[in-house]
């Protein structure tokens, strides 16, 4: 066995402690709702009981001039501190990393269709050249072979001998992401807010960085729906609302219609039954059970949805059984899929369903 000793190196130790305490802060931040005073407050009362290594000590005021000089918080009026756009984007990156560190499975790179068309990679399968196509996928062994064939004796290549590699597919997707700002998402004890506003924190990161021809709108629901800037989802939570599901698959389907994408998608995470609808102009209440106009309206909205090609997959949050018997229904009705994950996992369930998703075959 070969052993390796190496000079002990304080400044690599101390850049650790410094991204773990970053991991930290950004957990805080989204805890807090972009509110960096907040995170800041919570982040010194848990200052005390952190544990560093001898030597290695780092202070509140130290971490905090760190985040500074990171372009991550800055002093605004009344020098109140608040996220920069770095910071912003820091929280993305965050959520990213966190939920592609724990899926068990590779989504790296492009989604792929079993469909020639165009797209970046080789095929190994050729097909005959056509006007148009690139030089650069000219498959000379087969288009030599060719010429070979037709004519053994005199070795000229003309265009029939050309053979160019088949390209994947890619297909672009609309993706709507539908999140429940019920009162629901924060009581008993339970935070769901925050592994939601994660998910689309992570889900806009990866389509801005990985995915640049899909698009995603988030939309937040309670007693109405709307939707949300990227800049804005750091700073969402809930509130005191109830659930209306449809507006939410409403405005989904209006704002997916107007994309030209070949695939059509709403993801929808909540922990509740529907409890609110617009009748006649007036919002109309029932926190009770399943109210049947409510759900009435709510899966004509989902079936709407099926018929314009959109599907729906909903995460549920919660192991509510109004909501569980409500999901069946609006699956059954709109052909869509329904999963149970848990707060801690659903980042997991998210990404791995939508690169299951964006494999939909598109010819």
């Amino acid at each position: 066995m070969d052993f390796r000793y190496i000079r002990f190196d304080p400044n690599l130790l101390k850049q650790d402690i410094l991204e773990q305490l970053l991991r930290l802060w950004n957990q805080l931040l989204l805890s807090a709702n972009g509110d960096a005073e907040t995170a800041l407050r919570y982040l010194a009362r848990l200052w005390d009981r952190l544990e560093f290594p001898p030597g290695q000590e780092i202070s509140f005021e130290e971490f905090k001039e760190y985040l500074k000089e990171q372009g991550l918080i800055r002093e605004g009026a009344g020098q109140v501190v608040e996220l920069t756009e770095r910071g912003e984007q820091k929280i993305r990156t965050a959520a990213l990393e966190e939920i592609f560190s724990s899926l068990k499975m590779d989504i790296a790179g492009n989604h792929r269709t079993p469909f020639a068309g165009e797209g970046t990679d080789n095929l190994p399968e050729t097909r005959p050249f056509r006007f148009g196509d690139k030089t650069g996928d000219i498959s000379f062994t087969d288009s030599i072979r060719n010429t070979l064939q037709r004519d053994p004796e005199h070795f000229e290549v003309v265009e029939e001998d050309l053979e160019v590699y088949q390209k994947e597919h890619q297909a672009s997707c609309a993706t709507a992401l539908l999140v429940d700002i019920s009162h629901s998402m924060i009581l008993y004890g339970e935070d769901r807010i925050t592994p939601a506003k994660k998910v689309a924190l992570a889900l806009s990161e990866l389509i801005r960085t990985r995915y640049p021809k899909d698009s995603l709108d988030v939309i937040l629901f309670g007693d109405d729906a709307i939707p949300v800037e990227e800049t804005q989802l750091p700073y969402i939570g809930a509130g005191p609302y109830h659930t209306n599901t449809k507006a939410g698959l409403e405005l989904a389907r209006n704002l997916l219609l107007r994309k030209k994408h070949a695939n059509r998608q709403i993801f929808m995470i909540t922990d509740g039954k529907p409890s609110a609808i617009y009748d006649n102009g007036q919002l109309y209440l029932n926190s009770f059970g399943l109210d049947p106009k409510i759900v009435a309206q709510t899966i004509n909205e989902a079936v709407l949805c099926r018929r314009k090609g959109i599907v729906i997959t909903t995460f549920m949050v919660a192991r509510d059984p109004y909501l569980q018997d409500f999901v069946q229904r609006l699956s059954r009705a709109c052909k869509g899929q329904a999963y149970f994950a848990s707060p801690d996992h659903l980042g997991e369930f998210v990404f791995a369903d939508f690169v299951r998703n964006r494999k939909k075959r598109v010819r």
